[in-house]
């Protein structure tokens, strides 16, 4: 176990709040800076006392590791030596050119590569982001993105964690740079078919992406020029471009509802094409005359595709394609000249479903292991009839297909290489289903070493998210083998609050049923427990974001099912952070957990599980906490805050440790090899918490 030493106390300052006829103390509000802002641009703007309170943390944490260096230097150089040093993507087609990335031995970042079409001889580096991330703390590559004439590059780079990134250009034939920089974007940016306009968007004073810039850089003495502003801070903007490149799209949405403005040409107007409606989300796809459309709207749960002729505008022209089948998620689209393929859900497993628009005809693509994942790799062109398609599964590792839609004749482009050894057979992938508290079959996806004895002896790792609709697929993971190479055994649980079994599976796991994410969670680890793959007090388990909201109300709900907790970056102070419609998330969020700023029932309801709210004298197990001092998703005081209340409030001896990164936000630290430190800490404490070998 851990050493004791003295752990650092967090001094009180009680703030009372009241709001909706209700009052809370908070003793900790004081974490949060009064100039939070400037630390998000700036962290050394952060006031002196908070500072010394994370450091204390820090070096508290630091000094309680000390005896796991070893441990942590292992399992490090286990998960460095599967990843292959000089890795690199399959060259993406694009015209005269294939565009892709690679590492060179020893890069963080790696280099972006162009190639003449089919002679890799041809190869050259477009852009060294290693180069670019030299000297710096914290390192983030949002875009890279060439113009159709292939003659200019865009990329985007955030240094801070803050997810303001910094837009940059160059001429892709000298390398030399463009005389244009443009900041505080959200790090895309789209090319018009001018090959000359580019188009970005801004963040708010509160850092939400809200506006629509665009630019036309070849012109001399061009400014910037408002596209579109949205006015609702509860809904964020993108951008992108139709499938055929036709249209640049403008999206503005919020987690239930969507809304798309399209312009036709560089200069033109943004045009609506189907005005917003609460809870009605669309997706279009342009094909010919038509746009084909990804939608709930019509009550289709788990989505539907419909048309509509391009210069139609609202949905009393759209006609059905694909109608509602409950239970068959559909999560995607894409078209081609050609075909149109989809990527669905059923009964928590994926497939792809390829249309040939000519005739209607369709055939899907599936894989017959028990958990698998799959996604569409897009790609660059429109008039081809190859799609690319990725496969992994917790044994085997990822894949790379190019898929000819017509002759479906599938040709393998690439297996990812574990330099150090991987061999299937040594491990065992299950698909379970347990039956939650309510009767609700809930499905579980394990991996360990083959041969386990299902005698509750070995430890567990209990991974989980269950927020947003968000699905963790049962992929290829390298790193969480050297926690089963010391016999744990991992598991997925895919509780409700995601869409493992479809949208319905999100939408009973939010607002008044968000408990049942919860108890899904809690009664995963007891049915495991029961089944003899582990026991009580032998569970870790493990949340990120809203994945650590999941562990810290599982943990209030029944602490002595686990011997530890790992929540990296957890959004925990959720009342409170709810209540701060100044933060650059809160609006767009309250279609996800209610406004208690207006309604009692949401207020009460968020109240009953938030799990800083419901810290009390308890028995808590060992607790690893992390968060990023620039982070804009989940802000630094939550998980100090909470760190501060768990440990005032612990009546047993098990340690709760705080980690902050000074450097860095929600991501954590940057670089392939260095987020491993991050991962390698996490692991080293779940071998420590339960004495695993």
């Amino acid at each position: 176990m851990f050493p004791e030493f003295a752990a650092p106390q967090t001094p009180k300052r009680p703030h009372s709040v009241t709001q909706v006829g209700r009052t809370r103390i908070d003793d900790y509000a004081w974490l949060k800076d009064d100039n939070w802002r400037a630390v998000m641009k700036k962290p050394a703007a952060l006031s002196g006392d908070i500072r010394a309170v994370l450091n204390a943390e820090n070096a508290y944490t630091a000094a309680m590791f000390a005896g796991t260096k070893n441990l942590q230097a292992e399992i490090f150089a286990e998960m460095k030596g599967r990843l292959k040093d000089d890795d690199s993507s399959v060259p993406s087609p694009d015209g005269p050119y294939e565009y892709g990335h690679k590492f060179r031995p020893g890069d963080q970042h790696g280099v972006y590569i162009r190639q003449e079409r089919g002679k890799p001889e041809s190869q050259t580096v477009i852009l060294d982001a290693d180069a670019l991330a030299k000297d710096a703390a914290y390192f983030d590559l949002g875009c890279v993105v060439h113009s159709d004439d292939h003659a200019i590059l865009a990329y985007a780079i955030d240094k801070q964690g803050s997810e303001k990134y910094t837009v940059t250009l160059i001429n892709l034939e000298t390398g030399a740079p463009l005389n244009v920089t443009i900041e505080n974007t959200t790090g895309d940016v789209v090319w018009s078919q001018d090959h000359a306009t580019l188009f970005w968007v801004e963040r708010d004073e509160n850092e939400r992406p809200s506006t629509v810039f665009r630019q036309n850089i070849k012109t001399p003495g061009s400014k910037p020029e408002q596209v579109f502003k949205e006015e609702d801070p509860g809904f964020f903007v993108g951008i992108g471009q139709s499938d055929n490149s036709s249209f640049i799209e403008i999206n503005t949405h919020n987690h239930t509802t969507s809304e798309t403005w399209l312009l036709d040409a560089p200069d033109a107007e943004p045009v609506l094409f189907c005005l917003r409606r609460d809870g009605v989300e669309y997706d279009l796809h342009e094909h010919g005359d038509y746009f084909y459309i990804l939608t709930n709207e019509g009550g289709a749960t788990d989505f539907k595709v419909m048309r509509a002729p391009i210069t139609a505008r609202g949905v009393s022209t759209w006609e059905a394609v694909i109608t509602h089948r409950p239970g068959v998620l559909i999560l995607g689209l894409e078209t081609y000249a050609g075909h149109m393929t989809r990527i669905e859900r059923a009964d928590a497993l994926p497939r792809i479903v390829v249309r040939d628009m000519s005739t209607g005809d369709e055939h899907s693509i599936e894989f017959d292991e028990e958990a698998y994942s799959l996604g569409l790799s897009g790609g660059y062109e429109y008039d081809t009839p190859v799609m690319r398609f990725s496969y992994s599964s917790p044994t085997t590792p990822g894949q790379v297909f190019d898929y000819d839609m017509a002759t479906r004749e599938r040709t393998l482009r690439k297996t990812r290489e574990v330099p150090s050894g991987h061999n299937p057979d040594d491990y065992h992938c299950e698909r379970l289903s347990i039956t939650a508290r309510d009767g609700a079959s809930v499905p579980v996806t394990l991996i360990y070493k083959a041969g386990l004895n299902k005698d509750g002896a070995a430890p567990l790792l209990l991974y989980g998210y269950g927020s947003y609709g968000i699905t963790i697929q049962a992929g290829f993971r390298t790193s969480i083998l050297s926690l089963v190479d010391r016999g744990f055994v991992y598991a997925i649980a895919h509780i409700r609050g995601g869409m493992a079994k479809g949208y319905q599976w999100y939408l009973d796991g939010k607002m008044d049923k968000k408990h049942k994410t919860f108890d899904d969670f809690v009664d995963a680890g007891n049915a495991l427990c029961e089944a003899g793959y582990t026991s009580r007090g032998r569970l870790v388990a493990h949340g990120g974001s809203a994945g650590g909201l999941l562990v810290g109300a599982a943990v209030n709900q029944d602490p002595g099912l686990f011997a530890g907790v790992i929540a990296a970056v957890p959004f925990v102070d959720v009342l409170n952070t709810m209540s701060d419609e100044s933060l650059p998330l809160t609006p767009p969020e309250w279609p996800e957990w209610g406004n208690p700023l207006i309604s009692e029932t949401d207020y009460d309801r968020i109240a009953a599980y938030s799990p800083y709210d419901n810290v009390t004298a308890r028995n808590y197990p060992a607790m690893l906490i992390t968060g990023g001092l620039t982070d804009p998703r989940v802000t630094y005081w939550e998980p100090a805050k909470w760190a501060a209340k768990l440990r005032d409030h612990q009546t047993g001896d098990a340690p709760v440790l705080l980690k902050i990164n000074m450097d860095a936000g929600h991501q954590g630290e940057s670089g392939r090899y260095d987020s491993l430190k991050e991962t390698a800490m996490e692991y080293a404490f779940a071998v420590t918490v339960t004495g695993a070998g």
